[in-house]
């Protein structure tokens, strides 16, 4: 999972005002990805790419002395969180191609791709482990006389193969050599994109494309609509913009409102911090059921901060209990989930979460979270409350089980990591050492977010595409995980 955004301006627009509003959207973006970052931006005429990324958050990745280099009319960026690849410098994003048959291109995506490794081994000379080489490639080989001038339809039968080729979800932006600013999502829509435009004053407009309209709020950029699953969208430096739905089999991951995206973002114009409401209100019904059959007797209801919180207040609320904060959280250390290693997941919740003492002792404590994966985060908090002499710990979570890889861009790839693979919710419970869990269901998680059409393959098996590969590229992600341990 990763964070992507594209912007462009009018032709002969001067300095790095697109660049700019790049590096402060990929700001907006960083709980997508940590790992590392890259700003490529273009400028016509004089036909020319200037590329800079490195490891680290934004900030770190891209100085202000290096950005002020970046000019253009046009630029994307990337904040990368590694599912494919390693971190060496060739692996980071954004990449450009080489042009050798028609134009230049630079990319970048969100997203994985399932048969990578079937793929890779039929495209030859690639030069990296990344994924999104293979993607560039495969699209930019159907733009033959783009460098001279850009044809939207051969832009159409580039993506039309990709589509035909590549299995997973992803999404990508993208500068085409002379032509503009593209962008296209996968058939399914698993991974997230949005457009959206901003008034310059004088008649003319300058677009954005990005992961989440959190970016398009904070560079006050209007939102237009959000790319449909299988659209390719084309925007030229005179602001004219062409697009086309070539093959739309709508399944949105359900884990971008449950947890990934920023609570301030909207997807298929739902609120993600409304659907997070909606989920603890409906999750609060179970659980006052629990309590009218003494099943459980909760005293405070308490978040796992961050993104758990609109659901434990909701949650506080239709139980009429006190919601409290019983930990506080660093807010300078990475976001535990989408680190890329166990091993750094359990060191580094120990830095990301502190206590607040007087909230726990003695009390019984109803624990929220967004979700149960792997157990890691839990399982020390449990640790924290026990320590501290809380009472009795019950666990609710807004998602149901979890109990099937993704493959997707959610990194999870591997069956054997997830605490409820095999295991009932009394069995969960007692791994993580708590009274009792409590899952929402299915049917109010999808009622809750408003969209049937959802990918819920980590939940019930139904994978929206192909995943014959999966298990290769589970055994690929763990040998890249050592390798870069």
């Amino acid at each position: 999972m990763c964070g992507i955004i594209g912007v462009i301006y009018p032709l002969n627009t001067e300095g790095n005002l697109a660049s700019q509003d790049v590096y402060r959207g990929l700001l907006t973006l960083q709980h997508r990805g940590q790992d590392a970052a890259g700003i490529c931006s273009y400028r016509r005429p004089p036909k020319s790419f200037h590329l800079h990324k490195d490891s680290g958050l934004v900030s770190q990745a891209l100085p202000q002395t290096v950005l002020s280099q970046l000019d253009g009319e046009v630029a994307i960026g990337h904040a990368r969180y590694a599912t494919v690849g390693n971190s060496q410098q060739c692996d980071l994003q954004p990449m450009i191609s080489g042009g050798e048959s028609g134009a230049r291109v630079a990319m970048a995506h969100n997203g994985n791709v399932v048969n990578y490794h079937a793929l890779s081994s039929v495209h030859l000379g690639l030069q990296t482990t990344n994924d999104l080489e293979l993607i560039l490639k495969i699209w930019a080989e159907e733009l033959k006389g783009a460098a001279n001038s850009f044809s939207f339809q051969e832009a159409t039968m580039a993506t039309e193969k990709l589509f035909k080729i590549v299995k997973g979800g992803y999404s990508a932006v993208a500068i085409v050599e002379s032509a503009g600013l593209v962008a296209f999502r996968d058939p399914h829509g698993l991974r997230p994109l949005m457009l959206g435009k901003k008034s310059l004053g004088d008649g003319r407009f300058s677009y954005c494309i990005s992961s989440e309209t959190v970016a398009f709020d904070f560079l006050d950029y209007e939102y237009v609509k959000d790319v449909a699953p299988g659209e390719l969208i084309a925007i030229s430096f005179t602001g004219q913009i062409q697009s086309v739905v070539l093959s739309s089999l709508s399944a949105n991951c359900m884990f971008e409102w449950a947890y990934f995206s920023a609570a301030e973002s909207m997807i298929e114009r739902r609120s993600v911090y409304g659907v997070r409401l909606n989920l603890g209100k409906r999750l609060g019904i179970r659980l006052r059921q629990l309590i009218s059959q003494m099943a459980i007797a909760p005293e405070v209801v308490v978040p796992i901060p961050d993104t758990s919180r609109p659901a434990a207040i909701a949650i506080a609320e239709v139980l009429g209990l006190p919601y409290r904060e019983a930990f506080i959280k660093n807010r300078y250390v990475y976001r535990n989930f989408i680190l890329d290693s166990q091993k750094k997941r359990e060191e580094l919740i120990k830095l990301k979460l502190s206590p607040v003492i007087s909230e726990i002792e003695g009390k019984n404590i109803l624990l929220v979270d967004d979700s149960i994966v792997r157990g890691t985060t839990i399982k020390q908090i449990v640790g924290l409350l026990k320590k501290y002499r809380a009472g009795q710990i019950v666990v609710a979570s807004t998602t149901p089980p979890v109990r099937h890889p993704c493959y997707f861009g959610i990194d999870f790839p591997q069956r054997n990591a997830l605490i409820a693979a095999g295991h009932q919710e009394e069995e969960v419970a007692q791994l993580l050492g708590v009274e009792r869990v409590v899952y929402l269901d299915i049917e109010n998680l999808k009622e809750a977010i408003g969209i049937s059409n959802l990918c819920l393959a980590c939940l019930n098996n139904h994978y929206p595409t192909c995943v014959q590969e999966g298990a290769e590229f589970a055994e690929k992600r763990e040998e890249a995980l050592r390798w870069n341990c």
